[in-house]
């Protein structure tokens, strides 16, 4: 027999954690749990994850109807139904808006493999829905193509959701993708975003499935596929308006080297005008020069 009230502490943990990382703004996310074969216990819509108490949770069928509790449930609720229906070996989900994932579900880029090797072994290649309007089963239904192949999904233009057997596992997923999200866009703002490579990024995936970690790459359906070039959901993307458009594909296993630039005799070409950067620096001068001997 479970123990509902502690799940639902357990849940009210969770939102705090959610709200004090500043995934969930106001009222924003949504935590279930599931209980039994048709039952879950679902946070409700409009109350801050960050202030829940065990008696705000109620009681929901699989069908999305309320069986109990004084607050209405989540209106995101037939989302986390779908992803139980889909997964039996699921037993918690948990929905939220963490930032800087947020932000590749807003630009619609594909986050890139092949960098970190924690979110290799935990996380894997991570895919990005199409967008739906959030509440109704045609949003409940974006996650379909995926849901299967992972345990961490970004929602286009809205957040994320991931799922695991215990609400613990379900929202580690979300924090391990929004640190690397965050990473990621450090690292771009520094100029470079190096790749393991494809034998070091194979390691890490026999790693993975050593400890039990499932991961597409690691089936006879990808045997021959670049295991760094996102290719589990490339698919998916032109009808998603997904590409690479901030982060480019890492260099193929197979691809030719690239031939190294000529070297330079001095000073770097700084346009194609071929005027290098020392006679750049002088005409600058001397235009500055001549200004202020016209103001003089």
């Amino acid at each position: 027999m479970q123990n509902l009230h502690k799940i639902k502490q357990e849940m009210c943990d969770i939102g705090r954690r959610i709200y004090n990382r500043q995934f969930a703004a106001a009222n924003d996310g949504n935590i279930t749990v599931r209980v039994s074969d048709n039952e879950l216990l679902c946070t409700p819509t409009l109350h801050c994850k960050g202030f829940l108490k065990p008696d705000d949770i109620s009681l929901v069928d699989m069908t999305g109807k309320q069986l109990s509790g004084s607050k209405p449930r989540s209106s995101e609720a037939l989302l986390h139904i779908e992803i139980f229906k889909q997964r039996p070996d699921v037993k918690s989900v948990v929905h939220c808006h963490p930032p800087h994932a947020t932000a590749f579900a807003i630009a619609r880029e594909a986050i890139p493999q092949c960098v970190l090797p924690e979110v290799e072994v935990f996380l894997g290649d991570v895919p990005i829905t199409q967008y739906e309007t959030p509440g109704g089963q045609a949003f409940a239904d974006t996650i379909l193509p995926f849901v299967e192949k992972t345990n961490v999904i970004v929602l286009a233009n809205h957040g994320t959701v991931s799922y695991g057997e215990t609400v613990e596992k379900a929202y580690w997923w979300t924090e391990i993708l929004d640190a690397y999200c965050r990473m990621l866009m450090l690292a771009k703002q520094l100029g470079n975003v190096s790749y393991l490579g494809h034998d070091k990024s194979q390691e890490l995936l026999d790693l993975k499935q050593k400890w039990g970690y499932n991961d597409p790459r690691n089936t006879p359906e990808y045997k021959n596929c670049d295991i760094c070039a996102n290719d589990i959901f490339r698919p998916s993307w032109a009808d998603a308006e997904v590409d690479r458009r901030a982060f480019p594909s890492p260099p193929s296993p197979n691809a030719a080297p690239t031939p190294s630039a000529p070297e330079s005799n001095g000073a770097s070409t700084a346009n194609a005008g071929g005027i290098n950067e020392e006679q750049l620096v002088k005409l600058i001068t001397d235009e500055v020069v001549r200004q202020m001997q016209k103001q003089a």
